[in-house]
């Protein structure tokens, strides 16, 4: 045991420096591979916080290479510099977007989107969350049959008097339904393995839509399936607002093909920052004091969007944040 202390002792920097450096090589070969394993596909999302890992690994290899001259050092330092420049890189775009700015004489079109936990969320709070941000569209994702009674209650269609899609009866993760301030298409259903609908608002001249809810990660053919579907209709469509419970961060290859085509995350666009909205209720009822990790639940904009804010609410009963976001035509 003495001599495990005293190797510990004169190898601490190199136990430190694996301790940082491992986990953020990993992070970031999953940001550059598209990786196929489940797991894999969920660690993607965290890889925004493999940025201070390689920064904390700088930082240390930096001092001891100073201090003690170790040429052997020199390794971890340029892994350090490379981390933080390409994560750095990665994520700037929620601080230094460079969207074009919203039409100054323009409404503003208010979005929401909530995902309900399998109906357990608090639907009262979301009626109240809508009023209050006077929305012109909510899009909820894990809607139950009995979720949505209790928002009708709540007086939902004195607020978003018109909807599209439906809860599933027999799966409420399934459930996906849009609202709006304004009439609707008749929906054209997604075939996503949760429910997904396309629906026009406002009747001609206004805004197409697609409200989204795509399979998680952990079952990787499904997610990506549930993609590639997603991302065929915004292009078919060529869809304004491509909204919900995506189940991806722009992280992830299919967020960032969309990105590609022209679609923004409207945190990006109103240059508002890194916000996560899962897990809100920590990994487990013991853990409930973590806060969100990850940014999976979205507003994508569209080339004639902008985006004059966006901001992440807490709802009781959900392991999500809701997203609000305001728009209005560039």
């Amino acid at each position: 045991m003495r001599r495990l202390g005293w190797w510990l002792r004169d190898h601490l920097a190199a136990v430190v420096l694996a301790v940082l450096l491992v986990p953020a090589l990993l992070l970031t070969a999953a940001r550059l591979v598209d990786v196929a394993w489940g797991p894999a596909v969920l660690a993607t999302a965290f890889a925004p916080y493999a940025l201070p890992l390689y920064a904390a690994a700088l930082v240390v290899a930096g001092l001891v290479h100073l201090r003690a001259h170790r040429r052997t050092l020199l390794l971890p330092v340029v892994l350090g510099l490379a981390g933080v420049a390409l994560h750095g890189w990665w994520v700037a775009p929620y601080w230094l977007g460079g969207q074009s700015p919203a039409s100054r004489d323009a409404d503003s079109l208010v979005v929401v989107t909530a995902n309900l936990y399998h109906g357990e969320g608090d639907a009262l709070g979301l009626v109240e969350l809508a009023s209050h941000e006077s929305a012109d569209l909510v899009v909820v994702t894990e809607m139950s049959v009995e979720a949505l009674g209790r928002m009708r209650d709540a007086g939902l269609d004195e607020v978003l008097p018109y909807s599209a899609g439906a809860p599933d009866p027999d799966d409420p993760a399934a459930g996906t339904v849009v609202f709006s301030r304004v009439p609707l298409s008749e929906p054209r259903r997604l075939d996503t393995v949760l429910g997904s609908w396309q629906v026009d608002v406002g009747g001609p001249g206004g805004w197409r839509l697609l409200g989204v809810h795509a399979s998680t990660p952990l079952l990787p053919d499904d997610w990506r399936r549930d993609h590639r579907v997603i991302r065929r209709a915004a292009l078919r469509a060529e869809a304004d607002l491509v909204v919900g419970d995506l189940n991806a961060t722009l992280d992830h290859a299919p967020l960032r093909l969309l990105v590609e085509d022209g679609y923004r995350d409207a945190f990006e666009a109103a240059n508002a920052g890194f916000h996560p909205t899962w897990p809100d209720n920590g990994l487990a009822p013991v853990l409930g004091f973590l806060r969100p990790l990850v940014p999976i639940d979205h507003v994508l904009l569209g080339g004639d969007l902008a985006a004059r804010s966006a901001r992440t609410v807490a709802l009781g009963g959900t392991d999500h944040r809701a997203v609000v976001a305001e728009l209005a035509p560039q």
